[in-house]
């Protein structure tokens, strides 16, 4: 009856420079208008989240870990303590633009900001004040750095005009100039004292003597370079090429590899292998940052399609991915043998499988143009994907994990937008295109995942069996029958029609629907057929008669995506409003609906056991929902029994006259007559009045609250006006006016007791009057009888 969000998937990272800490835990990546922190082996993330809504200019976390500090558009500078989430102080950063640049000296006591504004300053953290104003540079300062021993109090610096100056901050002055780069200069990275790496899009590497402050070498690296990150020292380098001592660093840049060089000879000693869909276009993998983290013994890059990839610093072998931005993601199913992975088909032509337990993104690459749809054989091993390139894939996942492309199909003359996979065996896969056309593919035996997984050098092709056009519209919909032996398609010519598997002949036509299919799905345990439509209606049709035997009216907009759930006696469906609707078959009705997303929902699976739903949307957001029926049952079990037990007290309280007790019970349990009840059971008793005003003053202040919200209730039926204006009466006797005026809803309380309580005084004065008026005449009746009395005797 329920489902309730158990993890999401959204995009942590939108570029910009990204940092990880000391130890290598914690990864910083800027996602707008917040900063977020991932944890690193598990994918967890927790947001630094700013008042303002301006977008993240930069940030820079301190060498001591102590210190974050991000730079706004809103030319403010704020301080935080990152593992609370709490903002220390904010103060203006006095530049007349956007900070580009920071970064903090070894001490992690000065902090240094570039600014768009062509200015440098510098804040002592510790006293809090802004210590140097350093000008004389052109264009944004997009690159600070303080020299690494901190008694030579040196800052370095580079902008838009290619020249690395470097400032001696006893004097404020700028002390030198290293020309030397054509293009802007990317990085900064020292030796040791007396020896800096400079990197560069103009395709070179220097490297500057400080103290004759000249260029020792330029290297060539034929390639517009982001990051040099110098190899330490101490550590076996070997399988990278290195042989000789000396410095060696690491290049990342616009070819999307990491490349190690040779200072001393200008010579590339080790470069990573090219994976092979990257040789035509280079500009889409390129690399933006590369760092190293020497507590993990590994080097971070940072691509440009957001990509965060964690390698082994000694191998450069890949240990991690995660990828920061999904754009919109297409659709998505549960992948692998016990539903440990996803996959997921986003705005682009690489698919990702993620691995739940541990956030671990594998990228895969093959389709040239945006993949459309994705489907999974029943084992969970293999998967099938279709592309705007007109072609389908299909990928296998070996016991580890890893996922390769063991098949391709080509012969769509346009897109291919739907596809599904055979459910008994792994032995054919059906797609449609917008060609109008749909296709049966055989799967050739030596390709199952039963067959001994041998390494695939290139994947196979395969050829169409059958082909037939279908409809005279886009195709949008695929399914196949539990039993192998019909297919279903749904398209925008409002028709779903249903094949024979074999030879593809039509069987029957299902009309009905006022605007196109987006879905088709096969019941798994009837011989039914469910479609939704952008109509807004789910229909089910038998397949005996292609009757409609029921239609569901919820939703507002298009239903996109329909799935059996609950063995299939239900429905979940999503629409292109964000909105899940989850309906039960027997009785037509909506039972619950799910909000999780901001925009259309393309992609819904269930997992195996039927316990976990997966869905993905244009918002760029993966979330996973957990049945959470039986949870939510037991709660609700374990409340009513605590009333059931709550209300016999009670009666017992009143039992026993324990008046105290019972009426604090009555409160908590949020039972206005019952604690009216108890007020009129203490007023019967002799001092009943007494009793009472002892009884409202023992009650805590949250419980008097709430007896003076009852009472407003009570005050308002002349019936219970006597308890109600006695409790008032106690209140005003008992509470000095000030500790009154505290009370939360006391206004409107005063409010509406006023013109009830005039009301009720009206009453009363005109009762007072008719009585009097009564007793008037009884005197005057006793008046006129007495003379005859008198009479009668004598």
């Amino acid at each position: 009856s329920s489902y309730a969000v158990s993890r999401k998937i959204e995009p942590f990272y939108k570029g910009g420079r990204v940092q990880i800490n000391r130890d290598g835990k914690f990864m910083f990546c800027p996602c707008g208008t917040k900063l977020n922190v991932i944890e690193v082996e598990t994918g967890a993330l927790h947001s630094l989240q700013q008042d303002e809504e301006e977008d993240i200019s930069s940030f820079v976390l301190s060498p001591d870990d102590e210190i974050l500090v991000t730079g706004s558009r809103a030319l403010l500078l704020k301080q935080w303590n990152w593992r609370e989430n709490k903002c220390v102080r904010t103060w203006k950063a006095v530049h007349v633009a956007p900070v580009a640049s920071m970064a903090f000296d070894a001490t992690s006591t000065l902090l240094a900001t570039g600014g768009c504004d062509s200015t440098i300053k510098i804040w002592d953290m510790i006293k809090q004040y802004c210590t140097h104003n350093l000008k004389g540079s052109s264009g944004v300062v997009h690159l600070v750095e303080f020299h690494p021993d901190s008694s030579r109090l040196q800052l370095f610096s580079s902008s838009i005009d290619y020249k690395i100056r470097i400032w001696d901050l006893n004097s404020s002055k700028c002390v030198a100039l290293l020309d030397g780069h054509f293009s802007a200069v990317t990085s900064l990275a020292f030796a040791d004292g007396n020896t800096l790496l400079s990197s560069g899009r103009d395709k070179i590497c220097m490297v500057w003597d400080l103290k004759t402050r000249e260029s020792k070498r330029t290297v060539p690296v034929y390639e517009s370079v982001e990051a040099a990150v110098l190899l330490p020292g101490k550590g076996d380098f070997s399988q990278l090429g290195v042989k000789n001592q000396g410095l060696h660093f690491v290049t990342a840049g616009s070819k999307g590899i990491l490349k190690v060089w040779e200072a001393a000879t200008a010579a590339c000693v080790y470069s990573q292998p090219v994976p092979f869909a990257l040789k035509e276009e280079a500009s889409e993998c390129s690399l933006t940052q590369c760092m190293l983290v020497p507590t993990r013994n590994e080097i971070v890059t940072v691509s440009v399609e957001h990509n965060i990839v964690l390698y082994d610093a000694q191998t450069l072998q890949l240990q991690k991915q995660l990828a920061g931005y999904n754009d919109e993601v297409l659709d998505v199913k549960f992948l692998g043998p016990g539903d440990s992975h996803i996959v997921v088909a986003t705005n682009s032509p690489q698919l990702k499988v993620f691995e739940l337990a541990t956030s671990h993104c594998q990228i895969l690459y093959g389709h040239t143009e945006t993949i459309l749809a994705l489907d999974v054989f029943r084992k969970g091993l293999m998967f099938v994907s279709c592309s705007k390139d007109k072609s389908l894939r299909v990928w296998r996942m070996s016991k580890d994990g890893r996922v390769t492309c063991v098949a391709q199909g080509l012969g769509h003359a346009h897109g291919v937008g739907a596809v599904s996979c055979s459910r008994l065996k792994e032995s054919f896969v059906v797609t449609s295109s917008q060609d109008c056309t749909i296709k049966i593919w055989n799967i050739p035996e030596s390709l199952t995942s039963k067959a001994k997984a041998a390494l695939i050098s290139s994947p196979e092709t395969l050829h169409a069996r059958v082909t037939e056009r279908g409809h005279d519209k886009d195709i949008n919909s695929v399914a196949v029958s539990p039993n192998d032996k019909l297919v279903a398609t749904g398209s925008q010519d409002r028709l779903a029609k249903l094949w024979s598997c074999s030879d593809c002949s039509l069987l029957g036509v299902f009309t009905g629907h006022k605007r196109g299919i987006w879905c088709v799905q096969f019941s798994p345990v009837d011989q039914i057929l469910a479609t939704s439509s952008a109509d807004g209606t789910l229909k089910l049709w038998g397949l005996r008669d292609f009757s409609c035997l029921k239609t569901f009216e919820g939703h507002d907009a298009s239903v996109l995506k329909i799935i059996f759930v609950s063995r299939g006696t239900q429905l979940l469906s999503s629409g292109s409003d964000g909105l899940l609707k989850l309906w039960t078959i027997k009785t037509n009705e909506c039972v619950k609906t799910l909000d999780g997303h901001e925009d259309k929902i393309w992609g819904l699976h269930s997992n195996k056991q039927d316990d976990m739903v997966v869905s993905a949307s244009s918002d760029s957001c993966i979330t996973l929902w957990k049945d959470v029926t039986e949870i939510e049952e037991k709660e609700a079990q374990s409340k009513q029994e605590e009333q059931i037990i709550k209300e016999q007290e009670l009666s017992n309280l009143l039992h026993e006259k324990r008046y105290l007790k019972a009426l604090g019970l009555a409160i908590s349990l949020d039972r206005p007559h019952t604690v009216l009840m108890v007020v009129k059971a203490i007023l019967k008793e002799a001092d009943g009045r007494k009793h009472l005003a002892e009884t409202v003053a023992r009650l805590r202040k949250d419980q008097k609250e709430a007896v003076l919200t009852f009472l407003v209730m009570w005050n308002t039926n002349s019936r219970n006006c006597y308890e109600a204006q006695a409790i008032i009466e106690t209140l005003l006797k008992h509470e000095a006016p000030d500790s009154l005026l505290q009370y939360s809803g006391i206004k409107s309380a005063v409010e509406s007791l006023l013109p009830y309580t005039e009301r009720h005084f009206q009453r009363l004065s005109r009762l007072l009057q008719a009585s009097m008026f009564i007793d008037f005449m009884w005197q005057n009746m006793r008046l006129a009888d007495a003379p005859r009395q008198d009479d009668v005797t004598s």
